[in-house]
């Protein structure tokens, strides 16, 4: 397909130069603010490493804790070895972190204290090759991205994931178990209403959105919302609306999403300029989109029903610029698998990046996922 040869080509071309990197000294007496965890997602051994964050938003590596799972890596990937978000998610209560390990397609389930981790179980995900989780309170729903493509529910209770019986859905894709990264789904999450879960699939070139039953079971089949450009990851603004971006076109578009699950633009899709914009972070009204082909990070205003481009390049310097997250609203965290390296960056009133760190991920060479508090 065309999308696939020019997105493959610009994402290979992020591994054509080296970086030298020097972490940022920490301030020793700077106080804890709270924790970053990044997934190495190695096909050797899965494993989270764990990083202190400062006050000034700086990061102090702490230790590794395994995952009792494998990592991997789909097919034709360079730069996002899962190619999703949403690997690695910190439930909101602080106390629980969900890993996938899609080399031996289960879920991790950690006991948080901290920055310190507790492996407390390992569960099935319900498909081959999980890679993107979706959380609304204790319910959860795991995207297995291998084969046809499922999401699974499961309930969190007792700090352990229980399977939902009759809860697995088919995203009806043609993967193998192992799939190629511009066909499979790429990121799974509830709308901020809970009653419906929404999952892109970048292969079909659209949006899947289930309902939610009040028993957390699925609808039957999805409303299939054709977008192409190759959807990737979203988020919503304050009012609720879907927030989308295209890796193809590099671009975000603005969606209402309807109560039939149909959603509906509400604009043109605004680009960026840059190269394979496939990560999606949001806060304050600003929204921030990771280039994995041109290695930097763009800021967009999200208002008034409406998206526009503050700042094509907010950072750069950033090779194969994948998963992000957000602390506080103040800090902004971004990977780069490339260079097994974390960037850190404090956000400005106006939404500028302002650079604080890099930080080195110990066995980061297949890293993808971070989750932040």
């Amino acid at each position: 397909m065309r999308y696939s040869t020019r997105l493959s080509w610009l994402l290979a071309g992020v591994v054509a130069v080296a970086f030298g990197v020097t972490a940022a000294p920490v301030q020793a007496a700077a106080a804890d603010s709270g924790a970053v965890f990044v997934q190495t997602n190695s096909p050797a051994g899965n494993a989270i490493a764990s990083y202190r964050r400062g006050e000034g938003g700086s990061l102090t590596y702490v230790g590794s804790y395994a995952t009792g799972g494998l990592g991997a890596r789909e097919k034709g990937s360079v730069a996002d070895p899962l190619a999703s978000q949403g690997s690695l998610v910190l439930v909101p209560d602080g106390r629980t972190l969900l890993a996938v390990n899609a080399g031996s397609d289960s879920v991790s389930v950690f006991d948080v204290e901290g920055t310190r981790l507790r492996l407390v179980q390992v569960v099935g995900s319900g498909g081959p090759f999980p890679s993107g989780l979706a959380v609304r309170g204790a319910l959860v729903y795991v995207m297995d991205a291998g084969g046809a493509g499922y999401v699974s529910g499961f309930r969190l209770g007792g700090g352990r994931l229980h399977a939902i019986a009759g809860s697995a859905r088919s995203l009806g894709l043609g993967n193998a178990s192992n799939p190629f990264f511009l066909s499979s789904p790429a990121e799974v999450g509830f709308s901020p209403d809970g009653r419906h879960l929404i999952v892109t699939t970048k292969g079909n070139g659209g949006v899947d959105v289930f309902a939610v039953g009040e028993d957390g079971r699925l609808g039957a089949a999805p409303a299939t919302n054709p977008t192409g450009h190759v959807p990737f990851a979203f988020t919503f603004d304050a009012a609720g609306r879907l927030v989308l971006n295209y890796a193809d076109t590099s671009s975000l578009q603005l969606f209402a999403v309807g109560a039939n699950g149909a959603i509906t633009p509400l604009g043109p899709a605004v680009g960026d300029g840059q190269a394979a914009a496939c990560w999606l972070v949001s806060t304050r009204g600003f929204a921030y989109a990771g280039n994995a082909g041109s290695g930097d990070i763009s800021l967009f205003r999200v208002a008034d029903g409406a998206v526009s481009l503050l700042n094509p390049v907010a950072a750069s310097g950033i090779p194969g610029a994948v998963d992000m997250g957000i602390a506080e609203d103040r800090f902004l965290y971004s990977e780069s698998e490339v260079t097994q390296t974390v960037h850190a960056f404090a956000i400005g009133r106006t939404g500028a990046l302002i650079a604080l760190q890099v930080v080195g991920v110990p066995d980061g060479a297949s890293m993808e996922g971070i989750a932040v508090s």
